[in-house]
């Protein structure tokens, strides 16, 4: 549809607002967006986004409006971006469905619109915007990169024999591989998740499961056998989640914005995180999913990586009533980014480089930001708190693709911060609030809740069910993946823990897990997190475990358990390798009800209550 007959069909509602402002309500349709009909729409969405920024002013609220039904995106006609995503593939350029970007008092009202995505996209992206809001809809992909197979028969001599779900595309290699392909991609995987075909839950103590596909043979319609893929934890009727290690795109993805609000978006599948968002102020989700499509839905996996993520947001981010199951990584995850010291030019002046290979691109900090330094090997902080006086990329002309920073600093750095020995630098400013409450995590790889902010984080009415790796984790490292910071307020409380550590993944040594990754840690003399007497408070949650261990706390100053009721599970067999209740390394001032009160000195390795069998109900 050309534009003149856009204008001549399109319904504008004008309506009054405060401060002569007008709210513009856009209906998909006038654009030519109409439900179930299969057709492309990728080049009626950019139309209808340019109409929306050239018409609406600065003082005014747009609506885009959706019928409920489904609405067919494909890279054709897509917008076409370079756009850098933390903790993802840096593979550029990118095709873009819902570009909304310099936008500001928008709303894109779903009305339970099916926005459904073909090939490899980035579905919705928000930048540079102001109080957006995404309200009554859902993202899926038509075909998904990750394949769903069932387990038909599983020989110790022959290997194993699967077939695909009916969606995946499939095929053998020209080198003997099972292949999966779609619009402009093909994948060739050889490992996944393990799925009970019955519960849903991750498949007990498989974790990562290799699946070999040399020499794959078909062996009837739909059915191929794999003779090197031999694992006898694999009974038939397991439904493997088989999936490359790329992580594009995200489902959503937020970039320097403030005052972002989704309500009721669910997202099915995404390629990397279901949500990013980096360096946006002030993030609530009320409703938000990365979930299945209901209880009948065949597919058991959504996102490749973790439900959400933000990196180095600032305000508060608010995440409730959600549903998080199925992806192949965390829940939440919220840190900034430690950079390393490569370079001292002066007193002052600094170079500092992003270290993860995802994790590169965009910008790090601003003029004033509040930063500290730290010890890599202890870490430790070194020298007093600084301000930034000025920061510009070093090794681009501008920051888009950046790795390598020159900072200089208001007040001189500490002489003993040099390239000789690791150092990182850690951006306070961009460190936000967390509320997460009333949400559900179940079923899903790794680890349910990931914090290192030094801000208030309260985690509270939230059921974690089956997670296969610890259900909370307070982390801080500046050594692998160079995710800040150290933990100062956190309160966890009135949550009910299920059967979590099914499998054995990175910083799962209990339940609730207190890891911060301290290379030297005899040598560490000022505790990572807490700081204060209750800096950590754990109490009045609920825990049933078929296994020992609750809790794990590393490099703690400030921790409170009390009031928690554990109950013991037959659910599983104990498998877990740290047979202790409570496991303690480095702490000071912890309360354990009943068991352990400490307000002196640093207590070493304390490992309380092994081998417990009996129910304990301080």
């Amino acid at each position: 549809m050309r534009s003149t007959k856009v204008f001549a069909v399109l319904f504008l509602l004008a309506l009054p607002l405060s401060g002569n402002a007008a709210k513009r309500v856009y209906e998909a349709e006038a654009f030519g967006m109409l439900p179930g009909t299969g057709a492309n729409l990728s080049a009626r969405m950019q139309e209808a986004i340019r109409t929306i920024r050239a018409e609406v002013g600065k003082k005014d609220k747009a609506v885009l409006r959706f019928r409920a039904g489904r609405y067919d995106f494909h890279p054709e006609g897509s917008a076409e971006r370079e756009y850098y995503i933390s903790n993802h593939d840096q593979a550029n350029p990118k095709r873009v469905g819902l570009p909304l970007e310099d936008m500001h008092d928008f709303t894109l009202e779903g009305n339970g619109a099916s926005f459904v995505f073909h090939g490899r996209m980035l579905p919705v992206a928000v930048l540079r915007s102001s109080d957006v809001t995404l309200r009554d809809l859902s993202i899926d992909f038509e075909n998904p990169h990750i394949a769903q197979v069932t387990i038909v028969a599983n020989d110790a001599e022959g290997g194993i024999t699967f077939e695909p779900a009916p969606w995946v595309h499939h095929r053998i290699s020209t080198d003997g591989l099972f292949e999966v392909y779609g619009e402009g991609w093909a994948i060739r995987p050889q490992g996944g998740i393990a799925f009970d075909g019955q519960t849903r839950h991750i498949v007990y103590n498989t974790g990562d499961v290799g699946a070999p596909m040399a020499g794959l043979k078909a062996v009837g319609e739909n059915r191929y056998q794999a003779p090197g893929w031999k694992d006898a934890r694999l009974k038939p009727g397991t439904v493997m989640a088989l999936r490359g290690w790329g992580r594009p795109t995200p489902g959503v993805f937020l970039s320097h914005d403030v005052n972002t609000t989704l309500l009721n978006v669910k997202v099915h599948y995404s390629e990397g995180m279901g949500l990013l968002a980096q360096l946006c102020e002030n993030i609530t989700l009320d409703g938000f999913g990365v979930c299945r499509k209901g209880d009948d839905d065949p597919r058991l996996f959504t996102s490749q990586a973790d439900a959400t993520h933000f990196s180095g947001c600032k305000g508060k981010i608010k995440s409730v009533n959600g549903l998080y199951e199925g992806m192949m990584d965390d829940a939440i995850n919220v840190h900034g980014t430690y950079l390393k010291v490569v370079k001292r030019i002066d007193s002052h002046t600094l170079e500092a480089r992003y270290m993860h290979g995802q994790s590169w691109g965009f910008d790090w900090g601003f003029t004033g930001d509040r930063v500290q330094f730290i010890r890599s090997r202890t870490m430790e902080t070194v020298g007093a708190e600084n301000r930034i006086a000025l920061i510009e990329p070093a090794d681009k002309p501008t920051v888009t693709g950046v790795k390598v920073f020159r900072i200089r600093f208001e007040q001189p750095v500490d002489d003993v911060v040099t390239e000789n020995e690791g150092f990182g630098v850690e951006n306070l400013t961009w460190t936000p609030e967390v509320y997460f409450a009333g949400n559900t995590i179940r079923n899903n790889r790794a680890r349910g809740a990931l914090f290192s902010t030094p801000c208030k984080v309260v985690v509270e009415n939230n059921l974690f069910d089956h997670t296969s790796g610890c259900a909370i984790l307070l982390c801080g490292d500046c050594n692998g993946w160079y995710e800040t910071g150290a933990c100062r307020d956190v309160t966890i409380r009135k949550n009910r823990f299920i059967n979590g550590l099914t499998s054995q993944y990175q910083f799962t040594n209990a339940v609730i897990s207190i890891y911060p990754e301290i290379p030297e840690l005899e040598a560490q003399r000022t505790l990572f997190h807490g700081g204060r007497k209750n800096a950590i408070r754990i109490v009045d949650n609920d825990f049933e475990t078929f296994d020992y261990p609750i809790l794990y706390a590393k490099s703690v100053d400030g921790l409170l358990f009390r009031g928690n009721r554990i109950r013991r599970s037959s659910e599983y067999e104990p498998m877990h390798w740290n047979k202790n209740r409570f496991w303690l390394q480095n702490v000071r001032r912890v309360e354990i009800e009943h068991l352990l009160r400490d307000h002196g000195g640093i207590l070493k390795d304390v490992k309380l209550c092994p081998n417990e069998h009996r129910t304990w109900n301080p």
